[in-house]
């Protein structure tokens, strides 16, 4: 397994493997990175120099992303924990834990002090894995995303 920065042909592919996890859960498409424009290129959203996805691929195949990015109205020092999504075959194998903690790593050496998560109960097995990483809820939300559909935030101190 390989765990690489995002290329622009990865675009298409991972708009399609974020979209299918909230069909598959059922989760809300409107307020949600499901109706994200900037879905649609991931690739360029992350040329933010605060910012890097993460993906990782099996024999050139796509199983997953997760990243950093300085969300607008983020408090000093704090960045959100975005595009964290898996193909179904690659969950409960610590695929999840891998991404997760480089992007905290990465978070570290970008000079961030926090990270802040969005997620809606829908993700109820992703929450879990926030909270064993340390992440704390919070009773509002942070910044200035988009995604009002989102009503569960947490924060982790690094």
């Amino acid at each position: 397994m390989n765990i690489r920065e995002v290329k622009k042909s990865d675009n298409k592919f991972l708009a399609d493997l974020i979209r299918a996890a909230f069909v598959e859960y059922d989760a809300p498409k409107e307020g949600t990175v499901f109706s994200d424009p900037t879905t649609d290129d991931l690739y360029q959203l992350f040329q933010n120099e605060k910012s890097i996805l993460w993906v990782a691929e099996n024999n050139d195949e796509i199983l997953g992303c997760c990243g950093i990015y300085p969300t607008d109205g983020l408090p000093g020092g704090c960045a959100e924990l975005v595009k964290f999504y898996l193909l179904a075959k690659a969950r409960g194998k610590g695929l999840g834990t891998q991404l997760m903690q480089q992007s905290i790593e990465s978070a570290k050496e970008l000079g961030y002090s926090e990270i802040y998560i969005e997620t809606l109960p829908e993700f109820d097995n992703a929450v879990g894995m926030y909270e064993r990483a340390g992440f704390e809820k919070l009773e509002k939300p942070l910044g200035d995303s988009g995604h009002t559909g989102c009503d569960i935030w947490m924060i982790k101190r690094l």
